[in-house]
């Protein structure tokens, strides 16, 4: 049982981290994360379903809205960093002779957004070249995919973490993250946030009530994965207000000004959407500090998701669950 669940979190870690990952090279325009992750899924895919998927890009770039096919199975798949009905209609629109004849399956996978509002029963698509396609059951997304993870025998679940241990190597091992942590603290420490003083209560809420409160989906896997290194946060914040200087409160509230900056300037944001905003600008606030020593960017990242779940935690940015509104922030 112990094993399962290293296996687990540590798949549902990884899978998260490119989620997030790809979502915020998208906003900046660099694709180079979602051309790997269409190698990632081919595999995981194979893995997961039994599967002979080749990426059809790989004999030439987009081939007709489609990125990997398995000529045995008959199947076709597009890997997608966008998860609207558009998107979907827009690959079954696409004119490919021999798979109508062939009578293929279309399968649609969202590597960064929840796709769960497209797998609903009664939801019709558009679908002029009569591909095979059941919605409910031929979109994915992480979590979907997650669902199945965890039904998984323990050598299946066994072959998916080595996969993830493969092409993830670059992830930061736990132990270097308290290192990397107090120096990503420090730097922030020594920045001038321009607080305002605000002394807000610390105490946190259940964390399932306020995600659920929130409307939080994709965000969900990151806040689960990273709610276990709060110790780590409380004690260096330990370590820095021990000096003197309550410099926890400092990085809280400049967090939570990010945070209210957003909401003020971004209301067509989804709230998944001004989660994964604000860890961008937090990143982008530590990169920009003079106290800040250079890291690897994937812990960079993993440092900012971890200070954004806890300052979400501690019920400084998000409101809080309903029967609690008395004490609720915006």
């Amino acid at each position: 049982m112990e094993k399962r669940i290293e296996y687990y979190d540590d798949i549902k870690y990884k899978l998260s981290l490119l989620a997030f990952r790809i979502e915020l090279n998208g906003g900046l325009n660099l694709l180079n994360e979602h051309v790997h992750a269409e190698d990632f899924y081919l595999h995981l895919a194979n893995l997961i379903f039994g599967w002979k998927l080749e990426n059809l890009n790989a004999a030439g770039p987009n081939a007709a809205g489609i990125d990997l096919i398995d000529t045995q199975n008959k199947i076709v798949i597009q890997v997608s960093a966008t998860a609207t009905r558009q998107k979907i209609e827009s690959a079954l629109a696409k004119k490919r002779p021999h798979y109508e004849v062939d009578n293929y399956s279309f399968k649609f996978i969202s590597i960064s957004k929840d796709a769960s509002h497209l797998r609903k029963p009664k939801k019709e698509y558009v679908n002029p070249h009569r591909l095979k396609f059941v919605p409910t059951d031929d979109i994915y997304d992480v979590i979907y995919l997650l669902g199945i993870i965890k039904g998984m025998h323990i050598e299946q679940m066994c072959d998916v973490y080595e996969l993830c241990e493969r092409e993830f190597k670059s992830v930061p091992e736990i132990n270097k993250i308290e290192t990397n942590l107090a120096a990503i603290i420090k730097a922030l420490s020594k920045e001038n946030w321009n607080n305002s003083g605000s002394n807000f209560e610390t105490a946190s809420y259940e964390i399932d009530e306020k995600i659920e409160e929130n409307r939080l989906r994709e965000a969900r896997v990151m806040i689960d994965d990273h709610a276990v290194q709060q110790h780590r946060i409380s004690k260096i914040y330990g370590e820095f207000d021990s000096q003197g200087a309550n410099k926890s409160l400092s990085i809280l509230n400049g967090i939570r000004r990010i945070y209210l900056e957003i909401i003020t300037s971004e209301n067509q944001l989804t709230p998944d959407q001004i989660f994964f905003e604000v860890v961008r600008r937090v990143i982008e606030k530590i990169r920009n500090s003079a106290n800040y020593k250079r890291m690897p960017a994937e812990e960079l990242d993993l440092c900012a998701e971890i200070l954004v779940v806890d300052t979400f935690i501690r019920c400084k940015i998000f409101r809080n669950p309903t029967r609690n509104q008395n004490h609720a922030h915006p």
